[in-house]
């Protein structure tokens, strides 16, 4: 478990739940030392995240509800760009605006990749930023996908401040029409 993880998860609410049921100890040890591990896109997170054809997007609003919302497209629409930055092209949908709105106001985002034939699951924290088609025009058209008949509004752009594998043991085995 890396300690980016523990900084930014064990919050002093959920520790006192870990001391109430006996696994405090336990993880105690990824909080100590000097050393920040666990917020770098390693080479198997590259290959995950870059197979993936959706994830979930959690925000939270300026009056601080939060929201999950689905987010999709063909396999390999987020790209990885470098160690820290991952980005998508975020598409025209319902047109209600309720995530870029968020991400407007509290750049904290948190999302959850799941490969469920695989059982696999990476949870990610980051701070994420808009990049509108005004703005940057060409690293938004660079992200779309060849041949996907969808109209980016913007790009997504996220610094990853922390990613944990997720334990797969709750996770169903499914598979999708293609595999």
């Amino acid at each position: 478990m890396p300690k980016a993880f523990a900084q930014i998860a064990f919050t002093p609410a959920a520790r006192t739940f870990q001391e109430q049921y006996g696994t405090k100890e336990a993880y105690a040890k990824y909080l100590e030392g000097e050393e920040v591990t666990g917020h770098v896109i390693e080479d198997d997170h590259v290959t995950f995240i870059e197979s993936m054809d959706g994830f979930y997007l959690s925000t939270v609003s300026e009056t601080g509800w939060p929201y999950v919302q689905f987010k999709g497209g063909p396999t390999g629409f987020l790209k990885v760009l470098d160690n820290r930055h991952f980005a998508y092209a975020d598409y025209r949908g319902n047109r209600q605006y309720l995530s870029a709105g968020n991400i407007s106001q509290n750049n904290r985002v948190s999302l959850i990749l799941t490969n469920y034939e695989k059982q696999q699951r990476l949870k990610i924290w980051g701070e994420a930023r808009i990049v509108s088609l005004e703005e940057g025009s060409d690293f938004v058209l660079s992200l779309m996908p060849a041949d996907y008949k969808a109209e980016p509004e913007r790009a997504i752009l996220i610094r990853t401040m922390a990613l944990e594998w997720d334990c797969p043991r709750h996770i169903p085995k499914r598979r999708t029409v293609d595999e």
